[in-house]
């Protein structure tokens, strides 16, 4: 015999597992998860959705929803923050006190009381580390610490908020540095906190690598702010991006105490954008005072070796001067001789030269008479013909004129009314066809020499052969 169907209602059975539940947790308990998302309402109340994924698929093996109620958020939110430095945010692993809930209307669920943030830094720590070891594993932690650095870094792409009072900052020390040195800067401006921070400072260096033959440096700058503002410089793909760039990196984005991992892999670190700024300067002064010792050094040098030299020609002069006088002597003879012959041959060469000149001048006044002759005979002929054509195009016109008067003449309204035609006009409007009349209208007929008012009794079109 079957046995009879007892069920119970949904109401009961979640009443059971919320005993069975508040039975096996009667005490709060210290939970790790993960903050997969997270949404503050209105009020001020927190919800959280927490997993867990396996540390070796990393696919998602748990799940549950979580709440912190605004007065507890309140008090746990800035303790957090003051003591990691980061937001309560998506992604960060946590260990939470909680309560373990089941409403029979709501389901499951866990309440946060508490929270831990010494688990969460040292996560954070551990992630950190992890990064660094990677990109120490591929070999470019240090490939932009390994770039030369220019010698006088005076053209400088800036990456930073257009608002930001370090940008100002930055630019004020400077343009305005006592020694006066020109730099050539251009912005490139980029989110420096929030979730959008390293996507904007990475599109920022995908812009500048296209003008990469103009710059000398790049500086990432932003001005002071809460320690949390800084994880977007703890991520890998940033780093990676900076290791690769062909141009040194400098940063300076306001925090005193902990190194990002920006700051580790970029060729300089400075610890504020005015620090950034003096760095530059004093590359630029170390350079003017090194090009100045030079200076001193090679002016040093070439004043001892023509003192030096100096010496030895005095010394030479007096040993070689009896020779010099002998061999000047000689010299002059031979230059005595040599002069009386170029005088000679200047001489000869003159004379001979004013006789083919003569011929030359002769010959070419009498070639220049003969082409005046020839092209004064041109220029007539062509006159003439010129004369002859404008005569004919000009009766030709005429002729033309003519014509076209004649026809005008033949077309004239009045012309054609002599010949025994009239025009008929209906309210001043010419008619052009019987079907515009009607009998009663009232026509005038323009003739040669006058008008006529008529009346219409009847028509006839011209097809009808009534009439």
């Amino acid at each position: 015999m079957m046995k009879e169907k007892t069920p119970i209602s949904l109401y009961e059975l979640n009443l059971l597992i919320k005993g069975k539940i508040s039975q096996a947790f009667p005490e709060k308990v210290w939970i790790v998860a993960e903050i997969s998302d997270l949404t503050l309402n209105r009020n001020g109340h927190c919800y959280l959705d927490l997993i867990q994924k396996d540390t070796i698929s990393n696919q998602t093996i748990a799940r549950s929803r979580a709440t912190i109620w605004s007065y507890t958020f309140r008090s746990l939110r800035p303790f957090f923050e003051s003591s990691t430095g980061r937001e309560i945010s998506a992604g960060l692993k946590i260990m939470v006190l909680c309560s373990v809930e089941f409403h029979e209307v709501y389901g499951f669920s866990l309440n946060i009381l508490d929270i831990d943030p010494t688990y969460t830094l040292g996560d954070i720590e551990k992630k950190k580390k992890e990064i660094i070891a990677k990109l120490q594993a591929e070999g470019i932690f240090n490939m932009n610490k390994e770039l030369e650095f220019p010698a006088v870094p005076q053209k400088i792409a800036i990456i930073s908020s257009p608002t930001a009072a370090g940008y100002e900052d930055f630019i004020k020390q400077l343009h305005n540095n006592p020694s006066a040195y020109k730099f050539y800067t251009k912005l490139f401006p980029a989110t420096m906190q929030g979730d959008e921070t390293e996507t904007s400072i990475i599109a920022a260096l995908e812009k500048i690598y296209a003008y990469e033959y103009f710059f000398d440096v790049v500086v990432i700058i932003r001005g002071g702010g809460a320690k949390a503002d800084l994880n977007s410089f703890d991520t890998y793909n940033l780093a990676y991006h900076i290791t690769q760039f062909p141009l040194p990196v400098i940063t300076g984005i306001g925090h005193e105490r902990d190194d990002t991992i920006t700051d580790m892999v970029a060729h300089t670190k400075c610890k504020t954008p005015t620090a950034v700024a003096e760095f530059l300067i004093n590359e630029v002064t170390e350079f003017e005072m090194q090009l100045e010792e030079l200076k001193n050094l090679f002016t040093e040098t070439i004043t001892e070796q023509i003192k030096d030299h100096k010496q030895k020609i005095e010394s030479l002069s007096y040993s070689f001067l009896p020779l010099v006088q002998n061999l000047i002597f000689q010299k002059k003879n031979k230059q005595d001789i040599l002069q009386l012959r170029f005088i000679s041959n200047v001489q000869n060469v003159i004379e001979n030269s004013k006789a083919k000149l003569t011929g030359i001048s002769a010959s070419l006044y009498q070639n220049i008479a003969f082409y005046k002759t020839i092209n004064n005979q041109k220029i007539e002929t062509y006159r003439k013909m010129c004369f002859r054509s404008c005569e004919n195009y000009i009766n030709s016109g005429k002729h033309k004129i003519e014509m076209l008067e004649i026809k005008n003449k033949s077309h004239d309204p009045y012309v054609i009314l002599k010949k025994g035609y009239s025009i008929t006009r209906k309210n001043g409007k010419i008619l052009k066809s019987i079907a515009d009349i009607n009998e009663g209208d009232t026509l005038e007929n323009i003739l040669a020499n006058g008008k006529i008012i008529s009346t219409v009794k009847t028509k006839t079109p011209a097809n009808d052969s009534t009439n």
